[in-house]
């Protein structure tokens, strides 16, 4: 019997950043039972970055190198990818990770693009594909590309995977939100959703045929909107805490998706990882290596990603 199966396991990131110093401030703020955690890290670093009032179980990772907060350093993305696999081979119901360094991953010869990637490798079986979903309480929105180049978006872009990553999100809706017929919002790839062609065929020539498959499928999802109007109504009723229009956005690239989230919820935003059997959740906010170290970082986002495994 797999004894991490209810438990939550949380990764603290890169040793040289912020991710063991909000772990701890989450932590000692939620007091949640012992029973239910496990952290894998390392008992140094832990230590460097502040005390937990909680005796939670420890999975050590091996860390001989110094801790030098701002670092950007090979070793410490060794340390972060190890972090990770190691949450992946003992199978807890969810997976908290703290930001890590795709510089320093990378340093280590760890070629991955974010720690969804690293998931996907050790997590993936029978063809799944993890997505990356981005949520502040009802307002959520999924990424139909991740970490890739502006230049590189719409070369990703094709019929096929636009619809294998939309019907993941409603599996992902109807089986653990237990909403039967979500309500997916697209936004257009091109300014103005490409004017009929004028700025961009994408929209004409992808994304509608997509969506009309889609729609066939049964799925509720709109044509693409010009994102710079899409979000202003769901961001007016976020504010005033009332049902969002929509049960998920979907953005075409990283930035579109992002700023509109980030900007009126920025510590209140959870990053997860859907599309595999166990669910992880992020802050979503990177390392902050300027002010490692300094006691100075704000462990709100880390606290919602928590929370989200609470309940």
């Amino acid at each position: 019997m797999n004894k991490y199966a209810d438990k939550i396991a949380i990764t603290t990131g890169d040793p040289n950043g912020i991710g063991a110093e909000i772990t701890i401030k989450a932590l000692n703020l939620l007091n949640i039972p012992p029973k239910d955690i496990v952290i894998i890290s390392n008992s140094k670093i832990l230590n460097t970055y502040g005390s937990l009032n909680n005796n939670y179980e420890l999975i050590e990772v091996d860390y001989t190198e110094k801790v030098i907060p701002g670092e950007i350093s090979a070793a410490a993305g060794d340390f972060s990818f190890n972090l990770l696999k190691k949450a992946c081979d003992i199978k807890p119901k969810f997976i908290v990770t703290a930001p890590t360094s795709k510089e320093a991953m990378n340093l280590a010869e760890h070629h991955y693009s974010g720690q969804t990637e690293v998931l996907e490798k050790f997590l993936a079986h029978d063809g799944q594909k993890a997505e990356m979903l981005f949520v502040s309480k009802d307002f959520r929105i999924l990424l139909l590309t991740r970490h890739c180049a502006l230049k590189d978006v719409s070369v990703s872009f094709t019929k096929g995977i636009i619809i294998e990553k939309i019907e993941r999100l409603r599996s992902y809706f109807q089986n653990k939100l237990l909403i039967k017929k979500p309500s997916f919002a697209i936004c257009a790839l091109n300014p103005h959703a490409g004017e009929n062609g004028l700025i961009g065929n994408e929209e004409e020539n992808i994304m509608i045929p997509a969506i009309e498959a889609l729609r066939n499928r049964g799925i509720n999802i709109t044509n693409p909107l010009p994102a710079d109007t899409l979000f202003i109504d769901g961001a007016q009723r976020y504010l005033k805490d009332e049902k969002m229009p929509y049960d998920c956005y979907i953005a075409c690239y990283h930035d579109q998706g992002l700023i509109p989230i980030k900007s009126i919820a920025a510590n209140k935003t959870v990053n997860m990882t859907i599309g595999l059997d166990i669910i992880r959740t992020s802050p979503s906010h990177g390392t902050a290596f300027d002010i490692a170290g300094k006691n100075l970082a704000n462990p709100e986002s880390m606290i919602e990603a928590i929370k989200y495994c609470l309940y």
